[in-house]
């Protein structure tokens, strides 16, 4: 009887074959016998929600590939680049998370006391966040790994834009239909960036309605996405947690992290595609593309003005 039928661990399918036929170099670190055995025990173990077993736990302590890696660390690994275990792990995500909640609240409150323009709560009070959100996996993975783009993921190549313009597509129409049956039990409902987007279009200067409006469609996708589906997602699998519980694990995060308790079952659904689509690539910037289709319209919106609709 088989555990499960979807979705099989593929993070390392058709990356074990490039490996035949390469040579071992204790010199220069390449890839040889030894790593090739490495990524097919790391394949054979795949099963979606079986956590390794402890001849791959065993080899996950010390090589930089895991069980549900990022594609560029076994692309990484195959060109012959030398690679650090990487030591960052379910502490630096709860840092990258907990930390943007404090920074949050440290730029916030000076600004709404000093009573600022709301132009520049509205950008101060969503960047500084980003500060942890993003910056402190850029950094812990440059100081304790192998940099941010082979640690967690960062590749964009035709066919993460594929998959992540379909998963982002997909995400749009669960989106939808979670909007109509929440408004069909609670009435009409807008988000909080939808509020600051209809205060700024009202009162503030339509240069920071359209800094909001990029913010929404470029710089949220990266940020959150380096953060969940990047740090939270890749350190739950470092740790040996399958691939079915990280997807929901970084989904419902990802949701209750908005503090917006009547769209967290609209986030949700949202965040489970994103994790699928990190999952299926093993590409962050898969997920980076979904994010991004996915908030295009909002941030039309907001940009636009269309009346009586906000994202």
């Amino acid at each position: 009887m088989r555990r499960h039928s979807w979705p099989r661990n593929r993070d390392f399918r058709g990356h074990a074959g490039r490996r035949n036929g390469e040579r071992g170099d204790a010199a220069t670190g390449r890839v040889g016998d030894a790593a090739r055995g490495r990524v097919r025990v790391l394949a054979h173990n795949g099963g979606m929600a079986l956590p390794p077993d402890s001849a791959t736990a065993a080899l996950s302590e010390s090589s930089a590939a895991y069980p549900g890696c990022p594609v560029t660390v076994v692309e990484a690994e195959a060109r012959g680049v030398p690679l650090r275990v990487p030591r960052w792990g379910i502490g630096s995500a709860l840092i990258t998370v907990f930390g943007a909640l404090v920074l949050g609240l440290l730029a916030a409150a000076p600004l709404l006391i000093l009573g600022a323009p709301l132009a520049i709560t509205a950008i101060v009070g969503t960047l500084v966040p980003w500060i942890s959100l993003a910056g402190w996996p850029l950094f812990v993975t440059w100081w304790k790994g192998n940099g941010p783009r082979i640690d967690l993921g960062l590749r964009l190549t035709w066919s993460d834009v594929g998959w992540g313009a379909l998963a982002g597509f997909v995400g749009l129409f669960l989106a939808g239909i979670i909007a109509l049956i929440t408004q069909a039990i609670a009435g009409d409902f807008s988000s909080a960036a939808g509020d600051v987007a209809l205060d700024l279009q009202q009162s503030g200067p339509f240069w920071a309605l359209a800094i909001f409006a990029v913010m929404i469609m470029v710089g949220a996708p990266i940020v959150e996405e380096i953060a969940f589906r990047g740090m939270l997602f890749n350190s739950l699998r470092k740790k040996g947690v399958g691939a079915v519980w990280t997807i929901i694990i970084t989904a419902v995060v990802f949701s209750a992290f908005h503090f917006e308790p009547i769209r967290f079952f609209l986030l949700l659904p949202i965040g489970l595609v994103y994790g699928w689509v990190r999952w299926k690539t093993g590409s962050l910037g898969a997920a980076m593309v979904a994010h991004g289709v996915n908030n295009a319209p909002a941030a039309l919106v907001v940009l636009v003005g269309v009346p009586e609709v906000t994202p």
